[in-house]
């Protein structure tokens, strides 16, 4: 090879090169950016539920919803457990469920229709948040997930009430222990919980980037695109939606905050996955953990999924009859940066 093409190919290899690096160091920055994010989410909103957990105000608003418990075929009781999750998360209200009901006093079914409601609505201020971070309105998100929670666990009551199915004795084959930790071991969890989810979003982002650059992520979109098509999610929000569903909504709705400030992923679009999310999430860990306690595998899994199908789509053909005044004053705003 003549010496000129010879340096020509090493310049071009050095170029490269230095491309390579300015790009890995972009990802690096959108990574701690994004985490930044999620942290300044996490750890205020974390410490005020503790607060109110310490200082009573949870157990003195339960009672007001004691009423709604009815609905469900529940004890009033359990209105705490109910409103413990909805602000500090699943295995917070599983723990109170144990600690305020006998042995023998719920069963099969009600502990069911109590996890329904949990796995739709909980968290709420973290993950609302972060999905706000995203687009989509804090109230339309947030009601989206309660209505629906609501609805199935009241779908399942009556359905559990005809027929007599799930009506034995609770026997959980996990017993949650007691979290009512002090200061030290909370921030302690609080910790360890957000290196762990610096570990996992550097791992996902890179995951994906490395399925982008080698075509790998188009095989799996298009694996995906059938499921997510039936509901009106389209191929550019499938690999986000599906992290989401699977894994949570901080992960899910962390990376579609960075794709949303690219402009990459239309807003309706957007919207929809997270209503998606915000139906069907976690499904890994927030099943084991109700099924643990004792609800039915069937009814947490694929009941659920089913039914958060079914709702997307609804909502996909409601935002397709909303015109972009309505969309963008009431239930979407552009993210900073976008």
């Amino acid at each position: 090879m003549p010496v000129a093409e010879t340096r020509a190919a090493t310049r071009a290899d050095k170029g490269h090169a230095v491309n390579r690096r300015h790009t890995a160091m972009r990802i690096n920055r959108e990574i701690l950016a994004i985490y930044w994010e999620l942290a300044r989410i996490i750890v205020p909103i974390a410490i005020a539920a503790k607060v109110l957990t310490e200082i009573g105000a949870i157990k003195a608003i339960a009672p007001y919803l004691s009423g709604i418990m009815g609905l469900f075929g529940l004890p009033p009781e359990m209105a705490i457990a109910w409103l413990t999750g909805l602000l500090v998360g699943i295995w917070a209200g599983v723990t109170v469920v144990f600690t305020l009901m006998a042995p023998g006093a719920l069963t099969e079914a009600d502990m069911t229709v109590f996890a329904t409601l949990l796995l739709f609505a909980h968290a709420l201020p973290v993950e609302q948040r972060i999905i706000q971070k995203a687009g989509p309105g804090l109230i339309a998100s947030t009601g989206i997930r309660i209505a629906g929670g609501m609805l199935y666990a009241l779908i399942l009551h009556h359905i559990f009430k005809a027929t007599g199915w799930l009506s034995a004795p609770l026997d959980p084959i996990w017993l949650p222990a007691d979290e009512s930790s002090g200061w030290g071991a909370f921030f302690i969890d609080l910790g360890m919980s957000l290196m762990l989810m610096f570990v996992i979003l550097f791992a996902l982002t890179w995951a994906i980037e490395g399925l982008k650059y080698y075509g790998a992520m188009e095989y799996v979109d298009r694996a995906l695109s059938p499921l997510f098509r039936l509901v009106g999610i389209g191929r550019e929000a499938a690999s986000f939606t599906t992290i989401g569903m699977l894994l949570g909504v901080a992960f899910g709705g962390g990376l579609l905050i960075r794709e949303a400030r690219r402009g990459t992923i239309p807003p309706r679009q957007i919207f929809l996955s997270c209503a998606f999310m915000g139906l069907a999430h976690g499904i890994i860990e927030d099943t084991i953990v109700v099924v643990a306690a004792g609800a039915d595998l069937v009814s947490v899994l694929l009941g659920r999924l089913a039914f958060a199908m079914v709702a997307t789509a609804a909502i996909g053909l409601w935002l397709a009859m909303t015109s972009d005044a309505t969309f963008y004053r009431r239930l979407f705003s552009r993210p900073a940066g976008a």
